[in-house]
């Protein structure tokens, strides 16, 4: 597998208090890697998550929707290799099966145990498999790091996606880690394909759920590879509380709004990481969209120009095509008037009152479109409304690495 351009070196990470995590083999396909992940999370964890808004989810997104209410969690496994959506009752026994055995491996209810499952669809997980993994993953726990847990969740991730961020409540140091897989598939409504966050701070759930939900609008919600939105989709963070700070309940207490900012600042770092692996990629595209008449608004103008295959594949070839652009914004279906709009590459603004700019030079405009980190603005002039999302290209990697998914 040839790794991304656009790949970043896998972070220094420490354990977090309260997380024990072992990984395991199993033929879901023909990998010889690990891909079966089971952590232990000490009693009393909370759990805050997000889940897909697909209307065909899989087993393990709705065992994960029924528990979260319960605000508690004591184990997550996770699969690699067969997404387990669209696969019926089977798919549901199987799901249910796999939770009670880790449930029974580690001592506590079902409900406890949050799953994910990410691979083909359509395939039913086979039970055989899926309880010889966590019998494997269990013998194995406290033996894998964060490393290997990001390894074996991977699909066509060409490398390991991880981020890390710390945070004082009071007189108390706290870490919070995430992992996430995605590389394809990623036009998340909700987070990304998969992604976990651990934090070894003591928090209430509501408070938790707050917080996540908060943090993944301008991150995992604000990133697109190729439009499309998983049926597996999930984001889930584990609070330990093993730091032993007092437990933090309101936005009011001392620490919470560093604690927030942390995790924001994690989410956006993994949801980077992800369009950064977006498959074929060899460009990241931050859009940036201001002057819209409010902030929902600019948000669908970014995202119809960051899913434009036209504006995606001008950026691959290093076209700079700005009425490309023009386009994505006049087809979003939101506010906007011709002769205000301006549009810049980089830092150069290439047109505005609805003309290319006098004596507009394109060397600088292909100099940055060159470089592997491209930007693209629009301001709408009609009011405060503003955005921003990533994106990446679109190049012939991404429809080899798709037509030959299941062969």
């Amino acid at each position: 597998m040839t790794i991304s351009p656009l790949a970043l070196p896998f972070p220094e990470l420490a354990p977090i208090a309260g997380v024990r995590i072992g990984t395991a083999t199993v033929p879901y396909k023909q990998w010889t890697r690990d891909c079966v992940t089971l952590v232990e999370l000490a009693p009393g964890t909370a759990v805050a998550g997000v889940t897909t808004t697909s209307k065909c989810p899989s087993p393990e997104v709705e065992r994960c929707r029924a528990n979260l209410p319960g605000g508690r969690a004591r184990g997550l496994i996770v699969n690699a290799g067969n997404s387990n959506a669209f696969t019926g009752l089977s798919g549901r026994q199987a799901a249910q099966a796999q939770a009670a055995r880790v449930a029974e491996r580690l001592g506590c209810a079902p409900d406890q145990v949050f799953s994910a499952s990410t691979g083909v669809i359509g395939v039913p997980l086979p039970v055989d498999l899926a309880l010889a993994g966590v019998d494997r993953a269990h013998a194995a726990l406290g033996q894998a790091d964060f490393l290997a847990a990001t390894n074996s969740i991977g699909t066509t991730d060409t490398f390991p996606k991880a981020a890390t961020a710390a945070a004082m409540l009071g007189a108390t140091r706290v870490t919070i880690t995430g992992i996430v897989k995605g590389s394809g598939m990623i036009a998340p409504d909700m987070a990304t394909m998969l992604g976990f966050i651990f934090t070894d701070a003591a928090i209430t759930p509501p408070l938790w759920q707050a917080m996540l939900s908060a943090a993944v609008g301008g991150t995992f919600n604000a990133i697109t590879v190729d439009s499309d939105t998983s049926t597996s989709d999930t984001v889930l963070a584990f609070a330990t509380g093993a730091a032993g700070n007092p437990e933090l309940a309101t936005m009011e207490e001392a620490g919470a709004d560093a604690l927030a900012a942390a995790l924001a600042d994690v989410c956006r770092q993994l949801a980077i990481l992800v369009v950064r692996d977006g498959e074929g990629a060899t460009k990241l595209i931050e859009v940036n969209v201001a002057g819209a008449v409010d902030d929902a608004s600019a948000r669908r103008v970014a995202l119809s120009i960051a899913n434009s295959p036209l504006v995606k594949t001008a950026i691959a070839g290093g076209d700079a095509n700005w009425g490309r652009v023009v386009m994505a914004v006049g087809k979003a279906g939101e506010p906007a008037e011709r002769d205000l709009l301006s549009i810049r590459f980089g830092d150069t603004l290439v047109a505005e009152h609805g003309a290319v700019v006098p004596g507009y030079d394109e060397a600088p405009v292909a100099a940055h479109l060159a470089g592997s980190e491209i930007r693209i603005t629009a301001d709408l002039g009609l009011g405060p409304g503003r955005a921003r999302v990533w994106t990446c290209d679109l190049t012939h990697g991404y429809i080899r690495i798709n037509a030959d998914y299941r062969s």
